[in-house]
């Protein structure tokens, strides 16, 4: 099927290749020079040196996985290591790259690897609230920032992006990347690969990407990680592998591996997806490394013994080897017994090789060591303020009834629950690098920020969970929120004895930040039961509440939207969270965030998605219910946030649109204007946004498709006429035979600010 497959698939265009090249090699590479270097240096490696260089061994810092390595400077000496992940004290970095360089036979630099996802150790909000602001520059440059930290402490690999496209918001990973759109994903990926690697991968302050994970990681089954993914080609071509090719396209020098099979195979030892689509397709020409443990996991999936599945990996495609040290420990034999060749290995050391050489490494093995660059950019006053002004643009005003919000830096605010007072879950999941016992809470940021005009009390209310192990379970990783040993009903009478004495109530309520990302899925996505019960009871004291939400993931907040006032989505917003949350909530900045994930109204709606097929019996618009059609008993189909929403403290309303032509041909292209008005008393932000629907296709197409959004600012009373242009190529989708083609026919556009509060206008190409 493999086979036949890559046979039928097109070929890139001359242009797109030419593309790919230029962006993949750094400005100082000389490829005729680096390949004659490597040949050269490959000619005096023995067979096991050349094994080494495919061993990622772990340093035992800020480690992500159950496995340590053992014995790590006396495998580098014997050139058994060819890089290490999780090593972030620059003083081990150079001390382990000495070793490297100063005492093993070839004397061959280290590449230092580590999990840089959302900033370094200034961080950003997690990857789905980043997502949330529809800026790709500002994203860029989050990027940018983050590599510039952690080259100066040593590192020269991160991996990032996380590129994988969910829809099912029990998956926790779901907080690590951008949600649930193909177009949208597409455009961070390549903004992220372009923010981490700059213009030159060998200057000192970038990192090389390495997008994870390949591929389709976010459609596990059921929602739970690590789990089997299994889809269509033409679900796959359109809808989740995208966002890889876009990453490569932009330049990305390493892939990572998934733990998911695809079709039967697992990801690690797929010959298919690591050759026939990433190479022989995408052209990539970079490093290919598993995931954690993941050739040895193989074993698990029925694969194999450790030594048949590292010969499959090897020969699937793998180059690097993450921690488990199959290749190390098997390779050798699988060579004599004729399960791999030496021109396997050598291709995959060649890579590693490559990876090192484009880095500057082998010109300079310490370059990214700088202490002095280290303590005057790590957590730098700009970075700071920087990722305090993100985290503002990513929070996302979910309600706001009567106006409730912004709040008046006057009187006295209660600020109540589990949530309110814990710095060290503000960075969030995929924060290994934060220094947690630093970061402010929400209680001392407002304090900091307004408590000399406004009296601000503080009360528990609940504990984050009912279930004590479950709440270990859901703090770990110096995550903790301590218990408090009385019983509810102590708790949440004093909750509302403080709300009592207040004007306002801030409920700080929902999920801690390991309850979302690696191994923390969920079946129940609503606000733990003891937070909802508190949020009842402060409700009930008919104070004005402002329910404040920290959550990786779409949650189930059905309840909450019918009964609470004002709801503010935070995710979790780095380390300068507290500051920006007390920056939206006073009215300071006005929040502009949009959805990247839609919420549903409850678990039995996923997955959920704007971008769903039609059905042969659609659901009639403007209906809950009709007997033989695609539809619930007990609920409408209709999700509780859509893609794409966001309020504002202001209000915008969008003119019909306009289109330069109602009809055009392959070549050229047609102009789609609206009039945007901000009609309320505040400047604001909106993000406008473009779908497009094609009515009539050869193979089932989705009822809308994002192909277009631009970030704009008004003040009150201005207007702004936004302008997007449409071409055949943006009309173009894999087809029946999985050709990537355009067909001619009628389309509807759709422009508004969210994917279900639209304009609509219809054009046709020829």
């Amino acid at each position: 099927m493999a086979a036949v497959l890559f046979l039928a698939m097109p070929m890139e265009t001359h242009a797109q290749k030419k593309i790919t090249k230029k962006l993949t090699l750094s400005k100082s590479v000389n490829e005729t020079e680096m390949d004659a270097f490597i040949a050269n240096l490959m000619a005096k490696m023995t067979v096991d040196e050349k094994i080494g260089q495919l061993n990622l061994p772990t340093g035992g810092e800020a480690t992500t996985g159950s496995v340590v390595s053992t014995d790590l400077e006396g495998k580098i000496k014997a050139g058994q290591v060819g890089g290490v992940f999780s090593l972030t004290t620059p003083d081990r970095v150079r001390k382990t790259q000495e070793i490297a360089v100063t005492q093993s036979r070839l004397k061959i630099p280290l590449i230092f690897g580590q999990d840089v996802i959302h900033g370094y150790k200034t961080l950003f909000p997690i990857p789905l609230g980043l997502s949330a602001t529809w800026d790709l520059n500002l994203i860029e440059k989050t990027a940018r920032i983050a590599a510039t930290e952690a080259s100066a402490d040593g590192l020269n690999w991160a991996y990032s992006p996380m590129v994988d496209i969910s829809r099912d918001p029990r998956w926790g990973r779901i907080s690590e990347g951008s949600g649930e759109d193909t177009y949208l994903g597409a455009k961070i990926a390549a903004a992220m690969v372009k923010g981490l690697q700059g213009d030159d991968l060998s200057a000192d302050n970038t990192l090389m990407a390495c997008v994870k994970h390949f591929a389709l990681y976010g459609a596990a089954e059921a929602g739970r990680d690590y789990n089997t993914t299994d889809m269509s080609l033409h679900r796959m071509y359109n809808e989740y592998l995208p966002p890889y090719k876009a990453a490569v396209d932009a330049g990305a020098g390493s892939i990572m591996t998934s733990f998911n099979d695809i079709n039967g195979l697992p990801a690690t030892a797929n010959p298919w997806l690591l050759t026939d689509v990433l190479r022989k397709q995408w052209g990539f020409k970079g490093l290919v490394v598993t995931d954690y443990t993941a050739i040895n996991e193989l074993i698990d999936h029925g694969l194999g013994d450790l030594q048949q599945v590292s010969a499959l990996s090897l020969k699937a495609g793998v180059d690097m080897d993450m921690v488990g040290e199959g290749f190390l420990t098997t390779l050798k034999k699988s060579l004599q017994e004729g399960k791999v060749t030496e021109a396997d290995i050598n291709r995959a050391c060649k890579m590693v090789l490559e990876a090192k050489y484009k880095l500057g490494l082998f010109e300079d093995p310490y370059k990214y060591c700088s202490e002095e660059r280290a303590k005057k950019e790590i957590l730098s006053k700009d970075h700071l303020a920087f990722a305090r002004e993100v985290a503002g643009q990513s929070f996302v005003l979910l309600k706001n009834e009567n106006n409730t919000l912004p709040l008046k830096k006057t009187g006295t605010v209660a600020l109540i629950g589990p949530l309110a007072n814990t710095g060290s879950n503000m960075p969030g999941t995929w924060s290994v690098n934060a220094d947690l016992k630093n970061t402010q809470s929400l209680l001392d940021g407002m304090k900091e920020l307004v408590g000399s005009k406004v009296k601000i009390l503080h009360s528990l209310g609940s504990n984050l969970l009912d279930d004590t192990a479950y709440q270990q379970r859901a703090t770990m990783f110096g995550r903790e929120i301590p218990r408090d040993t009385r019983s509810e009903d102590e708790l949440i009478k004093e909750a509302v004895a403080t709300a009592q004495q207040s004007d306002v109530v801030i409920a700080a309520l929902g999920e801690s930040s390991e309850m979302t990302g690696e191994s923390s899925s969920r079946t129940d996505l609503n606000i733990p039961a003891g937070q909802q019960r508190l949020l009842a009871a402060l409700l009930k004291t008919g104070k004005p509440v402002v329910l404040v939400v920290f959550a990786g993931r779409p949650l189930t907040l059905t309840w909450e939207q019918e009964h609470v006032p004002a709801i503010l989505n935070v995710w979790f917003g780095g380390t300068e969270a507290a500051k920006a949350i007390t920056d939206v909530v006073f009215g300071d900045v006005n929040p502009s965030g949009k959805l990247t994930a839609t919420f549903p109204k409850n678990v039995g709606q996923i997955p959920i998605y704007y971008s769903h097929k039609n059905t042969g019996r659609p659901l009639a618009e403007g209906k809950w219910f009709q007997k033989f059609r695609s539809n619930y008993l007990d609920v409408d189909n209709n999700p509780l946030y859509p893609f794409g929403y966001g309020l504002s403290y202001t209000t915008f309303t969008y003119g019909d649109i306009s289109l330069s032509n109602n009809s055009f041909k392959a070549g050229d292209s047609i102009t789609v204007s609206v009039k945007v008005t901000n009609t309320g008393q505040t400047e604001g932000k909106e993000v406008v946004q473009l779908y497009t629907q094609d009515l009539v296709g050869g193979i089932t197409r989705p009822v809308k498709e994002l192909k277009g959004f631009q970030k704009i600012s008004l003040k009150p009373g201005e207007n702004k006429e936004v302008t997007f242009v449409i071409s055949a190529e943006d009309l173009k989708f894999y087809n029946a035979n999985l050709e990537y083609a355009t067909e001619p026919g009628d389309f509807k556009v759709f422009v508004g600010g969210n994917s279900r509060d639209v304009k609509e206008a219809t054009f046709t190409l020829n």
